[in-house]
């Protein structure tokens, strides 16, 4: 894609994520959209061929910028508590400009065949990028080894409750969201580490088990 297309895409996406937010979701249309960004319908749907694929591309953008972000945070810091607290930190950092449009997304994301769910088929590269993350962030930790395969997706189970709980701060600057962050990464930590106990290692393997079990 040269110079010229991808500045076309960003404002594209740019354009439509103001109107999610001052127009709501279902009521901003594609049209309305390319008229807004200055291009013709053919081109909107050039680059992006419906909303959702506009919400995707938001979501691996976040992603992607989370990663990075969390990559430079975490440089030199070990421990899981911290390198989990970065990460986080991190995550909130990339959606603070969509705040105002996460209730949209969580609302458009609920239904089950929705293509905009995390869980979804559609998601996937963004997620297994997200999922990507949380493994850098245990990487060179004191994790047990009957766990090391399984924590990463839990650790990004967990972002995705942190997120939500983030949609619905009304807290200045989302300060409740950044306390739980602080507050949850060493319990977190806490836990992974009493999981190796002889009397606690059961428990989380017959967790892991169930977890297994109803996998999506």
């Amino acid at each position: 894609m040269d110079g010229k297309s991808a500045q076309t895409k960003a404002r594209v996406l740019d354009t439509a994520l103001g109107m999610f937010r001052t127009k709501g979701f279902a009521k901003t249309t594609m049209r309305a959209i390319a008229a807004e960004a200055g291009v013709s319908l053919g081109s909107a749907y050039y680059y992006f061929a419906s909303k959702d694929e506009l919400v995707l591309e938001l979501y691996r953008e976040s992603v992607a910028e989370q990663r990075a972000a969390a990559a430079v945070a975490m440089d030199g810091v070990n421990g899981l508590a911290d390198r989990l607290k970065a990460a986080l930190h991190a995550g909130v950092d990339a959606l603070t400009p969509y705040h105002d449009f996460g209730g949209a997304f969580i609302s458009s994301a609920l239904p089950p065949r929705s293509a905009l769910s995390p869980f979804g088929e559609a998601s996937r590269e963004a997620r297994e990028n997200a999922v990507g993350l949380f493994d850098d962030v245990i990487d060179g930790t004191k994790v047990p080894h009957f766990l090391r395969p399984q924590l990463p997706e839990l650790l990004w189970l967990a972002y995705m409750g942190v997120v939500l709980f983030w949609v619905y701060d009304t807290s200045a600057n989302q300060r409740r969201t950044r306390t739980l962050i602080d507050g949850a990464a060493p319990l977190v930590a806490k836990l992974v580490s009493f999981s190796r106990l002889p009397v606690v290692k059961p428990l989380v393997e017959e967790a892991l088990a169930l977890k297994a079990k109803v996998q999506l």
